[in-house]
């Protein structure tokens, strides 16, 4: 199986790539995890962008609050897809990541998620690796089946509470 690189801008992106480690974890996904910055180690996250395919990732994962280039500086020198998550910053609550993450010019895509989607920017890679891998895919309609057993679960015992 292909592996996930999940790169941050800062270690303090780290509670919300945690979120998506751990959903990576769970669902068997190898992966690995790098902190780069678009602005401070430009040459280090354009070498491990370019040597990602070579180096068996599937798909790479950015997470950068403020400015958050990272994604799209990751997405500049690789064609394997890329996932943006805008991280949330004392800065405008994260509005201004997500718009330099989501506005990326044409011909240099960024699929992303909502601000510190970690949980989604994992599912959305595993559901991209899943393509090609028939055992991953039923893990992940399993977690989808558990999921709505358990809004299913929720709905009971709402109903019988407003009911009675």
């Amino acid at each position: 199986m292909k592996k996930v690189g999940i790169v941050m801008g800062s270690d303090s992106d780290l509670p919300i790539v945690k979120k998506a480690s751990d959903t990576l974890s769970s669902l068997g996904v190898p992966f690995e995890a790098h902190v780069y910055s678009a602005h401070r180690t430009p040459e280090e996250a354009r070498a491990f962008a370019a040597g990602a395919e070579a180096a068996g990732f599937g798909v790479i994962i950015a997470a950068a609050g403020m400015a958050a280039h990272l994604a799209g500086a990751i997405a500049a020198n690789t064609t394997l897809p890329v996932i943006g998550i805008p991280c949330s910053s004392s800065v405008l609550d994260g509005i201004d990541a997500l718009l330099s993450t989501v506005e990326m010019p044409s011909g240099i895509p960024v699929a992303t998620v909502a601000i510190n989607g970690g949980v989604n920017a994992a599912l959305l890679a595993a559901q991209i690796l899943a393509v090609g891998d028939a055992e991953l895919s039923a893990k992940l309609k399993a977690r989808r089946r558990t999921e709505a057993e358990a809004v299913l679960s929720k709905d009971a015992s709402v109903t019988e509470r407003l009911m009675s």
